[in-house]
């Protein structure tokens, strides 16, 4: 393993050059919370062409499937708080 990124307050633990949408599959997240419509937020496309796989980091929107790991990374669901 190449560190820990911080998911809803969990450690989880990733792979040099792994997505985050990556990383969390594979600790058994599937559930990335839900959109202003109320729609289940989860991977989909895996290339961030339907961003339905949007987290927030540090204070913004990002699609989980094109971001990569670092160490230390907090994310959060976006649970419908709006757009940057």
């Amino acid at each position: 393993m190449s560190g820990h990124v911080v998911w809803k307050g969990r450690r989880v633990a990733f792979r040099r050059g792994e997505s985050l949408a990556s990383a969390l599959s594979v600790a058994g997240v599937r559930d990335l919370g839900r959109a202003a419509t109320g729609q289940a937020r989860a991977v989909f496309c895996g290339i961030g062409q339907c961003q339905n796989c949007l987290v927030r980091v540090e204070g913004r929107l990002t699609e989980a499937c094109l971001l990569i790991c670092k160490d230390g990374l907090v994310a959060d669901p976006d649970d419908g708080g709006g757009h940057d």
